[in-house]
């Protein structure tokens, strides 16, 4: 067991707590959370002095350990762009613990991400949300399949029209996804009617299909956004709404619609057309309309360890300070549905707690002082 004292613990859902105290247990699990708590004598006692306490943070959309940090096509797992429509394949053969990115995330706080396919392919496969600790990623899961990457814009039409090889247009890329969306349908109810079918690809649009995960859909631009609800809600399917740079400008139409915004990553420069109205302010435009947001790196475009740091730009650039600590926690949480074990600080929720060095939302250079995940200390000063 492990108790952490004389903390000031963010818990994200109810009030903060001043030098209060959390038990974790060796289930892996928050055992107490308060003002005193005892602690039993096998327990490893930690004291914060005084320093910030949070859950750990959640990437929502990020490609580590498919895109590595080795230079050159070999650390690059993370595009299959020999096909524009490729559900059928899964992230999680292709993530890569050993990569370095993994133990500077947990060093940064980040402690779980939703992880997968590039944008190069109208359809890319499935994400999955893994925790960053581990050797062996079969042990990492959290949930698998996450999501079904989709991805409209710039990036299909330059991978495949280059080629002349479809889509060559925005219209092609729409087709695209709606004819597989189309053969998807039919070949559930085919299925469900008792008929003897089988396709690899079409067999992995089923949780897409049945609602049981919903299409992550690459969105810069404001009509690409809209085209990807305007295609959601044909199918009566689930969506969230990832990078969302054109946020701004469609923000109240977004907060009509509900989804999730996935907004990120703004740290950089502008290195297409469509990132053109990016900037540090789209959040706090999006969180004042009242749209769900979550920020994201999109590592290794920005690496993962960063990922406080953006929250805290957006926080310099508009957003409230406290949505901008659920950006980064509860929030993506929820919209990964995974909130019943990460995002806060709760009883009975998964152990993933960051001992800071200082507030990463006000002091650019904070770090982890201390990251433990699952109960284990991952990494300590």
């Amino acid at each position: 067991m492990v108790l952490i004292k004389n903390a000031y613990i963010k818990p994200m859902v109810g009030e903060d707590i001043e030098n209060g105290s959390i038990l974790l247990g060796d289930d892996g699990k928050i055992a107490a959370i308060g003002k005193d708590i005892e602690a039993p004598a096998e327990a490893t006692v930690i004291d914060a002095e005084g320093r910030l306490v949070t859950p750990g943070c959640v990437e929502a959309h990020c490609h580590i350990g498919l895109h590595n940090e080795a230079v050159g096509w070999e650390g690059r797992d993370y595009n299959e762009s020999a096909d524009p429509i490729t559900p059928h394949m899964r992230a999680i053969d292709s993530i890569y613990p050993q990569d370095e990115a993994f133990d500077t995330a947990i060093q940064g706080g980040v402690t779980t991400a939703c992880t997968g396919p590039g944008s190069a392919n109208v359809v890319g496969g499935t994400f999955a949300v893994i925790k960053l600790v581990g050797n062996r990623v079969d042990n990492m899961i959290v949930k698998h399949p996450a999501a079904m990457k989709c991805a409209f814009g710039e990036n299909p039409k330059r991978v495949y029209g280059q080629s002349k090889k479809s889509p060559v247009t925005r219209m092609a890329t729409a087709a695209m996804l709606r004819e597989l969306l189309f053969k998807s349908r039919r070949y559930l109810a085919d299925k469900e009617s008792g008929k003897d079918v089988f396709d690899m690809k079409l067999e992995a649009m089923i949780p897409v299909m049945k609602g049981e995960i919903p299409l992550k859909a690459h969105a810069h631009r404001a009509d690409d956004i809209l085209t990807s609800i305007r295609i959601a809600k044909e199918f009566g399917v689930k969506l969230t709404l990832d990078h969302c740079t054109d946020g701004s400008c469609i923000a109240e139409e977004l907060a009509k619609e509900g989804y999730p915004a996935f907004v990120g990553p703004s740290l950089g420069g502008k290195s297409k057309v469509e990132l053109l109205n990016k900037t540090f302010t789209t959040p706090g435009d999006l969180a004042k309309a009242g749209v769900n947001i979550s920020i994201i790196t999109d590592a290794p475009v920005v690496p993962l360890y960063h990922l406080p740091m953006c929250a805290g730009l957006a926080a310099n650039a508009g957003l409230g300070y406290e949505d901008a600590w659920r950006a980064i926690t509860i929030n993506p949480a929820r919209a990964l549905e995974i909130d019943s074990r990460v995002g806060s600080l709760e009883v009975g929720k998964d152990a993933d707690v960051v001992i800071w060095t200082a507030d990463p939302i006000k002091s650019v250079g904070a770090e982890a002082f201390v990251t433990i995940v699952d109960g284990k200390i991952a990494y300590q000063q």
